[in-house]
């Protein structure tokens, strides 16, 4: 499995509840941060993130890939209908959630969300 960090850096521990999620190792993690200036345009600077992708487009197409979004929403659905143009389907992402009473701020990964079934669904309510 690949994972697509477009957020904070994988901690060893969130890296072994992921793997726990899926069922199998995470053989490469690609950091890719997101650090958008919010008054300049946001599509010239998502060029800029996706740049550093360094996976083929055969990989993008036919490697299991998962996605850790960024937290901003706008950003985040840049980066998916991005990964969905190049992938040809929408990957699924990995929900965190924050560790309660964690002193300081921790996050864990909480479930996978696959989101081509959750597409491929809703299509069926299509009238």
């Amino acid at each position: 499995m690949i994972l697509l960090n477009f957020s904070h850096p994988i901690t060893p521990e969130q890296q072994e509840q992921i793997e726990s999620l899926i069922g199998q190792k995470i053989e490469r993690i690609h950091h890719l941060p997101v650090q958008f200036d919010h008054a300049q345009a946001y599509l010239p600077q998502l060029g800029q993130v996706m740049e550093k992708l360094t996976l083929s487009p055969q990989e993008l197409q036919s490697a299991a890939i998962l996605v850790n979004l960024p937290s901003f929403n706008a950003i985040a659905a840049l980066v998916l209908a991005e990964l969905h143009g190049r992938m040809g389907y929408f990957p699924p992402i990995v929900r965190m959630r924050p560790v309660e009473g964690a002193i300081p701020p921790r996050y864990e990964a909480a479930e996978i969300l696959n989101l081509q079934t959750v597409r491929d669904a809703a299509r069926t309510r299509r009238s």
